[in-house]
């Protein structure tokens, strides 16, 4: 349904308060290419005032709370969340056009259960220690002393805002630290909305800190010598200079970056199991999900079925609309700048050779949606390995289906990348789980289902998708510093 929109005042969020600026940008709805937002930007000065903000709150109230205290108040940060979920959707779809159905279900409550889970993984968590034998026979203990990082840099990508800010907000304010958040510019509003809930459960002044701007305040934040870590979720090329602005000040780093992640049917898959969970894939979030599949290897004694019912899928059961309409559950990619870039692959691939299964374009609706930055769900066949099409990261809702023969190609064909981050596949062969899985050159990797995540397990890419591990425990490597206790008895 057409809903009238009236541009937002989203300022930055500093030592509590919210900071207006004289320069500003538009945020732009991807469903209509309408105004949403007047964004205030950054400068320097702002920056600076975050981080300083930031520092003394370490040293103040948050820095001294007793790990009890502080673990009862993120989570009570996850009930704020939760209390003003239609807040957080309305903004949140605004901003990204994604379609209630799919921000209601994965963007706003796992907004919230990332503070709540933390809470509880931190509490949970017991020092190692250790006994050695000494030279006099008495012995000495060793045990493990975990302080806070200290100010975390978070630079958060537009696909996932919510959820993927408080990925690692979450578990950095656990941990004790406190943060200056940079969020995308085309997605600034929800990490903005945040900032009242951070004033209405009452955490001090300082804790949490947002600066609104582009890739020079991304800068500015890396770059700072009172900022002790980044934390960074975004493209592999931004993730390399994020990596050499910090190298002079050696700061800690986080990284998830890219990927061109495969996915794989075997011959004896549930298929209405592969083609279900596949579609998800492929299409969730128009593409823009990290994990999501870009190359489907499909064994060549159901290529055609596959192919025909992947793309049954793809007209049938992906439905186009106003974010509220009922039954819609794909919007367009987040900006005309993204449209661009995908629509420039759609061509590419019919350049190397694609046979266009569906899709291959923009679709056109009549009505003010012309406007917004739509892309149609698109499947390639005939595209070669090596083609830039199936090895370049599209982050869009493209797949390239590609036959194979045997377990060992497959394998080798699904680890020709140069990227690390995911990998699913689907077979109904106990023994073949066992022995592909340890084998895909991938940070997670799974099998008959696909974005099913424990928020404790470990998370992140290899090669170029990403340094580091987040979740559970995991996180605590970059999130604390550990200094090791030796009693001599």
């Amino acid at each position: 349904m057409r809903k009238e929109i009236q541009a937002r005042d989203v300022q930055n969020f500093i030592n509590g308060k919210y900071v207006s600026t004289a320069e500003t940008f538009d945020v732009l709805y991807p469903i209509t290419g309408e105004v949403t937002a007047k964004v205030h930007k950054a400068g320097q000065a702002e920056v600076d005032a975050a981080v300083a903000a930031a520092r003394a709150a370490l040293k103040g109230p948050w820095g001294t709370m007793p790990l009890a205290e502080r673990s009862k108040m993120v989570k009570a940060i996850a009930d704020g969340v939760m209390k003003r979920f239609d807040d957080f959707l309305e903004v949140e779809v605004l901003d990204t056009g994604k379609p209630y159905s799919v921000a209601s279900h994965v963007d706003i409550p796992r907004g919230g259960s990332n503070f709540a889970a933390f809470a509880d993984i931190l509490k949970e968590h017991a020092t190692e220690a250790f006994s050695m034998d000494t030279p006099d026979g008495l012995g000495a203990l060793n045990y493990g002393v975990r302080r806070p990082r200290g100010v975390i840099g978070v630079i958060s990508p537009w696909n996932l805002p919510l959820l993927l800010m408080t990925w690692k907000v979450g578990p950095a304010l656990a941990c004790g630290n406190t943060v200056v958040v940079k969020p995308s510019e085309v997605t600034p509003s929800s990490a903005a909305l945040l900032g009242e809930v951070m004033n209405e459960v009452g955490v001090p002044e300082g804790v949490y800190n947002v600066v609104n701007g582009f890739g020079d305040t991304g800068a500015m934040i890396t770059s700072h010598p009172d900022v002790d870590g980044i934390t960074f979720t975004g493209e592999t090329v931004t993730g390399s200079i994020i990596l050499k602005a910090v190298a002079p000040t050696l700061k800690a780093s986080s990284m998830e970056m890219g990927g061109k992640n495969p996915g794989i049917v075997f011959e004896d898959a549930d298929l209405d199991l592969a083609i279900k969970e596949l579609g998800r894939s492929c299409f969730l979030n128009t593409g823009q999900v990290c994990l999501g599949t870009e190359r489907v290897y499909v064994h060549e004694s159901i290529f055609d079925e596959v192919r025909d019912r992947l793309k049954d899928y793809a007209e049938n059961e992906l439905k186009y609309g106003f974010p509220d309409d009922e039954g819609v559950n794909f919007g367009p990619v987040v900006s005309d700048e993204h449209r661009d870039k995908v629509l420039s692959y759609y061509k590419l691939a019919e350049e190397e050779g694609a046979t266009v299964v569906t899709g291959g374009g923009a679709p056109k609706f009549g009505d003010e949606r012309d406007g917004g930055s739509w892309v149609e769900p698109t499947i390639w066949t005939g595209l070669a390995q090596d083609s830039r099409t199936a090895t370049e990261e599209i982050f869009g809702p493209a797949v390239a289906l590609i036959p194979f023969s045997d377990e060992d190609e497959v394998i080798k064909l699904a680890n020709d990348t140069k990227y690390g981050l995911a990998a699913t596949f689907f077979t109904q062969d106990v023994s073949r789980v066992h022995r592909v899985a340890p084998q895909l050159e991938a940070g997670i990797i799974w099998v008959n289902c696909w974005f099913l995540r424990d928020l404790r397990t470990a998370f992140g890419g290899m090669k170029h998708s990403g340094i580091g591990r987040e979740g559970g425990v995991h996180g605590l490597e970059f999130y604390t510093e550990i200094s090791n206790v030796c009693v001599k008895m």
